[in-house]
């Protein structure tokens, strides 16, 4: 049994839940269906205790659940024994960052708006290196440098075989503040133009000027899974990431996501709008 599941873990494990909730069951009625033990029921839903992706198909099946491509999904996320890179920061970073890399990992397409900095996959190790220098507390040398390799190695998704998908959206303010300089923001901007000459990346300005503003000038992180039950939002508070999974949060999101893009500069358009700020620095 685990006594410290991975995010991945308990999403798994929440799914089912919401599996046998949807079968009007409870954990005592799914445990007698099953053939196991109440508090079995209540370890899987808590991701204390794995199932095999067979168990988990007998779980749906006996949940009445006839969704075929979830319930693919949901095997596919059962433990897998190898481990992960982030694993090996397990020590070093809080847990809910690693969370965050799982995530990144297994997801099928990434979307992201921002409005202050940069999105972190996008980040140069020097701009990023600033703004974990801000960080309140302040962090260690070594903890700042931590932080650095560990989002530099989250990037390895837009560049491996297939690359995952991205689409960004950038507000205006983000791309003019200097926070280390005219230098290094001059570099940002450089990287920013390379990255969206990729196939699997759709950059998107979104002006001063623009008539409207979505979602209030917050961050949105939104993961897709390989069904949209299985995507994730993360916003991106002072204190650390935060997950929604919920249904109506999924959507909420969705929708705010889809707004912005359509307030938003075109990829070719937005391209040509930071060259524009790039000159100007």
């Amino acid at each position: 049994m685990r006594s410290t599941p991975t995010g991945r873990q308990l999403r798994l494990g929440a799914e089912l839940r919401k599996l046998r909730e949807r079968a009007g069951l409870t954990s005592t009625q799914a445990a007698q269906l099953l053939g196991i033990k109440q508090n079995q029921v209540s370890n899987i839903e808590a991701g204390r205790h794995g199932v095999s992706p067979d168990r988990l198909r007998t779980i749906a099946c006996s949940y009445d659940c006839s969704d075929r491509a979830l319930i693919e999904a949901l095997a596919a996320m059962t433990p897998d024994r190898r481990r992960g890179w982030w694993e090996e920061y397990r020590e070093l970073l809080p847990a809910v960052l690693l969370d965050l890399a799982e995530l990144e990992h297994h997801a099928v397409r990434l979307r992201t708006a921002v409005t202050v900095h940069i999105p972190g996959l996008f980040q140069t190790t020097e701009y990023a290196r600033e703004l974990f220098r801000q960080a309140v507390p302040q962090l260690p040398p070594p903890a700042v440098e931590h932080r650095v390799s560990f989002r530099v190695k989250r990037q390895a998704v837009l560049f491996r075989d297939p690359p995952t998908a991205q689409q960004v959206i950038i507000h205006e303010a983000a791309l003019r503040m200097r926070f280390a300089g005219a230098t290094v923001t001059r570099d940002q901007l450089k990287y920013l133009l390379d990255m969206n000459e990729r196939d699997n990346i759709s950059l998107h300005v979104l002006p001063f000027d623009s008539s409207i503003f979505p979602g209030s000038g917050q961050s949105i992180y939104y993961a897709e899974g390989p069904v949209p039950q299985l995507d994730t939002v993360n916003l991106d508070q002072s204190h650390g990431p935060v997950f929604l999974d919920a249904e109506a949060q999924l959507d909420k999101y969705r929708v705010l996501l889809e707004r912005m893009e359509a307030a938003a500069l075109s990829p070719e358009r937005s391209q040509q709008f930071i060259h524009t700020i790039l000159k100007g620095l």
